[in-house]
């Protein structure tokens, strides 16, 4: 079938992640189950029309989806016909000329250096394994700013703390080297000490659950949902991503440079960093607007 041969291409040869894979067979499956009737195995997505695309996009518009949602669905067709005219299959692309309007971008959430600093000098029991790992996991997000999914999949062994380096597989399987501090040394130190005491020293990841085992995505959102106070962060924004935000936004607000801030996220284009310094200048300027006497001087 050319959806899965295509699907194992952006898999096998362009090396594309497990979550983007799904993301992108979700999105065209959808499309083959409408063109279909509902009978995907009827799916020829060499016939498909311009028309096609737009009564599907209009009835997914008519259910509520948003502009976002439209925009990585035309994105994933496109994506697929791309490749269909790659291998000769079809001469046509049906999602070409389909242009949605960008939504407006919303500034990510971030938390207060006040509450950060209270989240994590909160006393803990140290000599538990895992409340000591579950701490641990939150200082690296935030002083690391890695994706959860990067957590996860971290390893023991690519963690040096004699260079205070460790290495992380990002997106697309591109490593990067994250430099870290004293304090998170101390603390990767103490929980590899608990480890060696629980059995569980040899693990290949660095993260696991009480049994050795690795992490999955809904333990990383609990702990992190858990220790954000509701009453600072909103209840749907507790996330882990929220903690990469607040390093990115941090590490600005205290001089670093946008270029550097980049490469420790891991980004590809240096416009997706720039949304934080959007950020700071927000913050820059709710501050004059509180300070200066002229500012909250009343016009005539």
């Amino acid at each position: 079938m050319l959806i899965d041969r295509y699907l194992t291409y952006l898999r096998c040869e362009l090396n594309y992640s497990v979550h983007t894979v799904s993301s992108y067979s979700r999105d065209i499956r959808q499309f083959a189950e409408y063109c279909g009737r509902g009978r995907i195995e009827e799916f020829d997505p060499t016939i498909a029309s311009n028309s096609d695309v737009r009564g599907w996009l209009a009835k997914l518009t008519q259910e509520g989806d948003t502009r976002r949602t439209l925009r990585r669905k035309v994105q994933s067709l496109r994506s697929l016909y791309r490749y269909l005219m790659l291998i000769g299959a079809t001469d046509s692309n049906p999602a070409f000329d389909i242009s949605i309007a960008r939504p407006t971008a919303a500034l990510p959430t971030f938390i207060r250096k006040e509450e950060i600093n209270h989240l994590l000098d909160e006393p803990y029991d140290t000599d538990d394994l895992i409340e000591s790992r579950n701490r641990l996991m939150l200082m690296i997000l935030y002083t690391t700013g890695m994706r959860r999914a990067e957590l996860i999949g971290l390893m023991d062994s690519n963690i040096d703390t004699g260079r205070c380096e460790l290495k992380v597989l990002g997106k697309r399987n591109k490593e990067r080297i994250i430099p870290f501090g004293d304090e998170l040394r101390a603390m990767i130190e103490h929980y590899r000490d608990l480890r060696r005491k629980s059995g569980i020293g040899e693990a290949p990841y660095f993260l696991t659950r009480r049994n050795g085992e690795q992490l999955y995505p809904k333990i990383v959102n609990m702990v992190v949902k858990d220790a954000l106070d509701p009453d600072e962060i909103h209840a749907a924004k507790r996330t882990p991503h929220v903690l990469r935000h607040t390093f990115a936004t941090d590490m600005l607000n205290n001089g670093a440079d946008i270029n550097a801030v980049q490469q420790l996220l891991g980004h590809t284009t240096l416009s997706t960093t720039q949304i934080y310094t959007h950020i700071s200048y927000r913050e820059l300027k709710q501050n004059y607007q509180l300070a200066h006497p002229r500012a909250l001087k009343k016009g005539g």
